[in-house]
């Protein structure tokens, strides 16, 4: 494995703004079948967020992601909701209850999450307009966090 690839699946710790690291080629499709890649993406900055339907941090996070996509997606920035190891009929119950605006993926649609491999929910990954990774965060950090996070690619007041 080269070094790209131990940097991209090694933990959080290694992480911190202004460290862009190139992203190994994935792809996937969100549920409702919109196909997506690494170059498809880029242009704009890409928010990912890999979640759970069972975790509390993930449901507390979603009002903020919501304000966020609200404010900048689709026009400045693109918003990918991974849901990680559950069925497609556990998340469209999930989704019925509590809808999410941004695009919902699941792990057998895509190899995100095993290049990612998030040991805990949530976690964040944000893309550049190239496509480098901008930063990760393994965590809640609610809305202050994802205003830091989305200042790194120019989005959002200093």
């Amino acid at each position: 494995m080269d070094r790209r690839n131990f940097i991209w699946t090694f933990p959080a710790a290694a992480y911190g703004f202004g460290a862009a690291q190139r992203v190994p080629a994935f792809s996937g499709k969100t549920m409702s079948g919109e196909k997506f890649d690494s170059n498809s993406l880029k242009g704009k900055p890409v928010l990912i967020q890999f979640w759970t339907t069972w975790c509390g941090y993930c449901r507390r996070e979603q009002p903020a992601l919501e304000s966020v996509y609200k404010e900048y997606a689709p026009g400045q920035l693109t918003m990918l909701a991974v849901n990680v190891g559950e069925t497609r009929a556990q998340v469209t119950e999930f989704l019925a209850k509590s809808p999410r605006s941004p695009k919902v993926v699941l792990t057998q649609d895509t190899d995100l999450v095993r290049l990612v491999d998030p040991k805990g929910f949530p976690v964040y990954i944000l893309l550049g307009k190239e496509g480098l990774m901008e930063h990760r965060q393994d965590g809640a950090g609610g809305m202050l966090a994802l205003r830091q996070m989305l200042l790194e690619v120019g989005l959002g007041k200093g």
